[in-house]
């Protein structure tokens, strides 16, 4: 039996889950954390009210497809409280990647089927996940937990 083995022609990226999956980075969306605020300042209201947008976002992108938090690292300066509570900031750039892996059911077709997730996360600087640059959290996803196969697109 001769065996298939599906490996994407323009992956933007391929990192190793501590899983020892591999999964491919297919489609990366970079934005400014605080681009467009216009007032007010960084603060857990404002902080949570961006995060919930871009999952929203992401969603409507790839519906279907599951949509991960990479919970982010709040760093509390020491500044001026205003009416919204203590400052609270983000990394500076907001990344929805969505990856791609062989399927997680064996009996799929494994040409016709892939598993994809799309992870929400922040880092410092514009760059691509790879190896041991990638977020932390990135390597540790739970691939079979968070996942969802689908058919491969044609």
């Amino acid at each position: 039996m001769q065996q298939h083995v599906r490996t994407p022609a323009l992956a933007l990226a391929r990192l190793v889950l501590a899983s020892g999956r591999s999964v491919d980075l297919a489609e990366l969306r970079f934005t400014s954390t605080y681009g467009d605020l216009l007032e007010g300042y960084p603060c857990k209201p404002v902080n949570d009210l961006r995060i919930r947008g871009l999952l929203r976002a992401a969603e409507r992108a790839r519906p279907g497809t599951p949509v991960h938090l990479l919970p982010p690292r709040r760093e509390y300066p020491d500044q001026y409280a205003g009416g919204l509570g203590p400052v609270e900031v983000l990394p500076a750039v907001a990344c929805v990647g969505t990856f791609h892996s062989t399927a997680l059911d064996p009996a799929h077709d494994p040409v016709a089927y892939r598993s994809r997730l799309t992870v929400l996360w922040f880092q410092a600087t514009p760059r691509l996940p790879s190896g041991c640059d990638a977020e932390p959290g990135l390597r540790d996803l739970d691939w079979t937990g968070l996942a969802r196969d689908a058919r491969a697109l044609a």
